[in-house]
């Protein structure tokens, strides 16, 4: 997997201004449906995850502690991300739930992210710009795309190299008002 700005995952993340502003036009999306892939059984390892217009292929529902995710775009044309957000253990609400909440309730998520992964269209392998694509710590993961809906790739990519947090570029509604969320539990 390509890295760059791995430093960027020791500092602070502020997503929740931009998780504000771009999911303020989030409305409904998604279902409780497992993501196509999706057993009960523990992957571990190395897990390729592909993204399609608008979600995610290929996502388990659990896997074991220390498993990087790698991250494949379909898309001939949006950009996609494998943003993975560690939930509280006392938060019981779906996935489906949690991405209906007003923007500032969501936000108030961001600090938990764990790993980004982005993958331009067409893209055999994404980078990851915050962590390596790890997940170690046990608990439940809600897993987003927040890039806005026909975002320029290349733009995006160019201000996710240097950008403390979502890169702020032009769009619609974030993905996951299309339906791109999952959820992941990881397991010792």
């Amino acid at each position: 997997m390509n890295v760059i700005n791995t430093h960027i995952a020791h500092r602070p993340i502020r997503f929740a201004a931009l998780a504000a502003t771009t999911l303020a036009a989030l409305t409904a999306c998604g279902s409780d449906e497992p993501a196509d892939g999706a057993s009960g059984d523990v992957a571990s390892g190395e897990i390729a995850v592909r993204a399609i217009d608008y979600a995610y292929l290929d996502l388990p529902d659990q896997i074991r502690a220390g498993s990087t995710f790698t991250l494949s775009n379909a898309s001939e044309k949006e950009v996609h991300e494998f943003v993975a957000i560690k939930l509280p253990d006392d938060e019981t609400r779906s996935a489906a739930e949690l991405v209906q909440l007003p923007p500032e309730e969501l936000g108030a998520f961001m600090p938990g992210v764990r790993t980004v992964v982005i993958a331009p269209p067409a893209a055999e392998e994404g980078m990851a710009v915050v962590g390596d694509g790890t997940l170690s710590e046990p608990g439940r993961y809600l897993i987003v795309c927040v890039i806005p809906t026909g975002a320029d790739p290349a733009e995006y990519l160019e201000k996710a190299a240097t950008s403390d947090g979502p890169p702020d570029v032009a769009g619609g509604p974030p993905h996951i008002a299309e339906g791109m969320f999952g959820e992941v539990t990881v397991v010792d």
